[in-house]
């Protein structure tokens, strides 16, 4: 890394962080409408940034009514040089339990070297730590060492739709040779790692019906159907406690990954006692025993159900049949496997084993293909080269259990392959409370950001 660039990330480090704190202070939760107006302030404070520090084309992009903002901007004065689709989103998750966070969401806080708040890694932390490694070249050089386009989003947690229609629609005006992708984690750390695999994601929303309203259970129970009843059954029918996915035809197109890919992560430093005690807290792991658990977090599919909604849940006793339940319940897909596919199996299955007196609907919320990317190009020999230059370690590789539904669409529409260089840690608690970012890795993600780009601009 140049001297000068090295020298400006290390004086503006506090500079840095605050200007980091005051876009987690947004409180820009896009699966709650009221927050629509945070999202605008969220979107509206990185457009301004990125015009600020020297992006040309500034835009903020409207959708239909509902949906989010994307945020775009370029910088194309490099000729002859790659050009870099930068991706992330400055949306976040709800903050549920609110009491269980030691300090409030939206107030980020340092402690033990790591910031906390809402978003701070998923993924505003890992956002901002994009435009400040761009902004370095503009304050010590006046320009960048290749092309860039920078592409935000404000819907990756409720889905992406608006991401994907805009992808799909604007092809030649996010052409770009490779896109950088912030939003995954290193295996362990002190671990430098680019992630190489993700799973797809069918996200659906399950409802049983009965009767026309809630029912008496003195007066009718015993004989009215129950969709609470029915959906627990239903469930248990989906998938078995071996951990074995119970629809017909569910692993027609699952394959294991190569020789290689496997011997590499038997190298990788897992410890299944510390996982299942330190980063689950659990007493067993569960799942195909026949698979290790890193290939049954990274390479197979899954069915989990994370919400089941009907009948009487608050203080004291009703005695209610409800009418209706709902069951939140998501599949996640590894290579090969077709989402419009799983979905049409998914639904003749339901409707088979739906229990007599029931009726059942099904509405899918969100899906995205797996994707798998080759270590092999030179993309991501330069991503793993900077990592080693700054964390002064061997690059690793492994896949992400998680979904980034918008790396498959920039493969599809854009044919742009994907370098998948994020900078948060298994324990970051994300989704969760307290969230956090390692406050080093923050600024180690700048300098490493910055010295990806000369890599590509040498």
């Amino acid at each position: 890394m140049s001297t000068a660039l090295f020298d400006y990330y290390q004086a503006n480090r506090e500079k840095h962080l605050q200007g980091l704190f005051e876009l987690l202070r947004i409180p820009s939760i896009s699966a709650l409408p009221e927050h629509k107006p945070d999202i605008r302030r969220a979107a509206e404070s990185l457009a301004n940034d990125l015009g600020a520090m020297g992006m040309k084309n500034v835009e903020v992009i409207e959708g239909k009514e509902k949906q989010n903002p994307l945020i775009y901007a370029e910088w194309l004065e490099a000729p002859g040089k790659p050009t870099l689709l930068l991706y992330g989103h400055y949306d976040v998750q709800p903050v549920d339990p609110l009491d269980e966070w030691i300090s409030p969401p939206f107030e980020p806080t340092i402690r033990n070297n790591n910031i906390y708040a809402r978003g701070a890694v998923d993924d505003k932390g890992q956002v901002y730590l994009l435009s400040k490694a761009v902004e370095g070249f503009f304050k010590t050089e006046g320009k960048l060492p290749v092309n860039v386009k920078f592409l935000l989003e404000g819907e990756e947690e409720v889905g992406g739709e608006f991401i994907d229609e805009y992808v799909a629609a604007h092809p030649d005006r996010l052409k770009a040779d490779a896109a950088l992708v912030c939003d995954t984690e290193f295996f362990g750390p002190e671990l430098p790692t680019l992630t190489t695999g993700l799973r797809g994601l069918v996200y659906t929303e399950l409802e049983a019906r009965a009767a026309a309203h809630d029912l008496h259970s003195g007066q009718f129970g015993g004989a009215a159907p129950n969709p609470m009843q029915a959906l627990a059954e239903m469930i248990t029918r989906l998938k078995g406690p071996d951990g074995k996915i119970l629809i017909p035809g569910f692993y027609k197109r699952v394959k294991r990954p190569t020789a290689a890919e496997l011997a590499s992560w038997k190298k990788l430093p897992f410890n299944e006692k510390n996982f299942m005690k330190k980063e689950i807290g659990t007493t067993a792991l569960v799942g195909e025993k026949s698979f290790t658990v890193l290939e049954r977090l990274w390479s197979r599919p899954t069915l989990e159900v994370h919400g089941i909604r009907g009948g009487f849940t608050g203080e004291g006793a009703k005695t209610v049949i409800p009418a209706v339940g709902t069951a939140k319940i998501s599949m996640r897909l590894v290579p090969e496997m077709n989402p419009n596919e799983i979905i049409r199996l998914y639904k003749s299955y339901v409707k088979k084993i739906t229990p007599k007196g029931i009726r059942t609907a099904v509405r899918i919320l969100s899906s995205a293909p797996a994707s798998v990317v080759s270590t092999d190009s030179r993309w991501i020999a330069a991503g793993a080269e900077a990592l080693e230059q700054v964390f002064k370690k061997k690059t690793v590789y492994m896949r992400s259990g998680g979904s980034i539904p918008v790396v498959g669409t920039f493969q599809k529409f854009l044919k742009t392959p994907s370098v998948m260089m994020g900078f948060g840690l298994p324990d970051d608690n994300l989704h969760a409370p307290n969230e956090k970012f390692h406050l080093p890795n923050f600024y180690r993600g700048i300098e490493t950001v910055g010295r990806f780009l000369e890599i590509l601009g040498g």
